[in-house]
């Protein structure tokens, strides 16, 4: 009722107090056909294409001709994006010249420029789904497609660097681009993400299972599972594939620092803690703390105990004990599931998990060893040689071979030139709706509603004054190529 009557105060100020009844019917109207809501998925599209007296009227009639001078796009809901831009600095895959799949001593996008966007504002994408906002989602999706195609921000092709966006917004996003005739393609990370872990096994491997380590949303969705039986299928697979998904739910919040998810200054356990819980089903499993290993160091695990010194409330306040709590629980899923099944390959489903790799595979090489009694419970399930898939690697591949086909690789050698932004709360949104860091509050934050042309957020290029201090660190040492062409905007 207080996020409500915020709403109320908020919309009266701007004269549109009759979306609080629209509100209110999008609420009790649980049993609407999917016709209805289709028609409200695809509404701001319809306003990019022709609506002229729209804020969100793309003007792709202007687009230019010769898309090949264009920079390419590239968006997220946070830094973790930046995973898949460094792979698209650093990849060597490609002869330049020929577009043969053999490195030729040259980055394969030498001399592209690269508009990066960081939905930060807005994220983490992963909750929407449960938080029945879907088609906000979808919308803001959307959103984030038209900076990269409107204004001076115009690009030859648009990279979904998201698995959450590209599984709920990947055909709008195509469908709109088709509509708009303006020959950009859009890309996403998920069937590469596949591409990249089924086809490293063969065909005519006995069963076996790949896991999966997404957010809540993407997991959700099903677009892992769906790939991998699709693939699967076309490709002739005779084997038994067993999935194992794990939601990591405030995985990718704990590595953009969201205060629901770590606090730095956090010296016990709060109200206000939105990651696992303890002793909850898909919780933190006390019978499970010997494997989770976690850090107990500074405050990066917090502790309340009983008088007696029994444990009654466990909260993870590090991104690094994010990873293993989803990492052991992810395998321990799989060891009770899947008895004698050997488990492949991990999909890292978002593209913020690969700041955390380092963790992931030391405790992948904890369980192994793991030990209870003469029984290493762990290390026949878990393949020795286990990969870790980073979709960030097909997604470079495809877009080269995408543009390399339509002709619109630069093929200069002059290096490469980076435009990064993100979103921060609009100035007006009420101070009620902002926390103390000046972020977005959860109830506002997935509250809004679709359809509305009053901005709730804006978009800087990034500074120190909009990153947290952390984040910059981990970007500096996990991505230097990266890094080295966005600090400039960082002092």
């Amino acid at each position: 009722m207080e996020s409500l009557i915020m709403f109320a105060d908020w919309f009266k100020k701007s004269g549109i107090i009759q979306l609080l009844i629209i509100s209110a019917l999008l609420f009790s109207g649980c049993t609407e056909s999917r016709s209805v809501k289709q028609a409200e998925e695809v509404a701001l599209i319809t306003k990019a294409l022709e609506d002229s007296t729209s804020v969100y009227y793309a003007s792709f009639n202007s687009y230019p001709k010769d898309l090949k001078s264009l920079p390419i796009g590239m968006f997220d809901s946070g830094t973790g994006g930046l995973t898949v831009l460094e792979q698209f600095l650093a990849m060597d895959s490609f002869n330049n010249k020929t577009g043969e799949e053999s490195p030729d001593g040259v980055p394969d996008f030498d001399g592209e420029e690269f508009i990066y966007l960081a939905d930060q504002a807005n994220m983490p994408y992963g909750v929407y789904s449960s938080q029945n906002k879907t088609d906000y989602l979808r919308e803001l999706i959307i959103k984030d497609a038209l900076f990269l195609t409107t204004g001076s921000k115009r690009t030859k092709v648009v990279v979904i660097a998201c698995n959450t966006a590209t599984a709920f917004g990947l055909e709008d996003v195509s469908r709109m681009l088709q509509q708009s005739s303006t020959g950009v393609n859009v890309i996403g990370v998920i069937d590469a993400g596949v591409e990249g872990a089924m086809s490293k096994i063969s065909p005519n491997q006995e069963s076996f299972a790949v896991g999966v380590l997404a957010t809540v949303g993407t997991i959700a969705s099903g677009g892992y599972e769906k790939s991998i039986i699709r693939y699967s299928k076309q490709r002739g697979y005779t084997a038994d594939i067993r999935v194992v998904n794990q939601g990591g739910a405030g995985f990718a919040e704990a590595v953009d620092s969201e205060a629901d998810y770590i606090s730095k200054n956090a010296k016990e356990v709060r109200d206000n803690y939105r990651g696992p819980r303890f002793r909850d089903s898909l919780g933190i499993d006390q019978k499970l703390l010997s494997l989770y290993n976690f850090d107990t160091t500074g405050n990066s695990l917090l502790i309340k105990r009983d008088k007696n010194g029994e444990i009654e409330d466990i909260q993870l306040n590090s991104s690094g004990n994010y990873a293993r709590f989803h990492m052991v629980s992810l395998l321990e899923k799989h060891r009770v599931n899947n008895p004698g099944v050997v488990m492949k390959s991990i999909i890292l489903g978002c593209t913020h998990y690969p700041y955390l790799e380092d963790t992931l595979r030391e405790v992948i090489a904890e369980l192994r060893e793991y030990s209870q009694g003469d029984v290493k419970p762990y290390e026949s399930i878990i393949d020795a040689g286990i990969d870790f898939i980073d979709p960030a690697v097909n997604t470079a591949k495809e877009t080269f071979k995408l543009l390399y086909a339509q002709n619109l690789l630069r093929k200069e050698s002059n290096g490469n030139r980076v435009n990064a932004y993100i979103s921060v709360p609009h100035k007006d949104v009420p101070k009620e709706a902002k926390d103390s860091s000046g972020n977005l509050i959860f109830n506002f934050k997935y509250g809004r509603d679709t359809g509305s042309e009053i901005p709730t957020v804006t978009i800087t290029p990034f500074s120190k004054a909009n990153i947290n201090g952390d984040n910059i660190t981990r970007i500096e040492q996990r991505l230097p190529l990266s890094y080295s062409l966005i600090k400039n905007n960082m002092e």
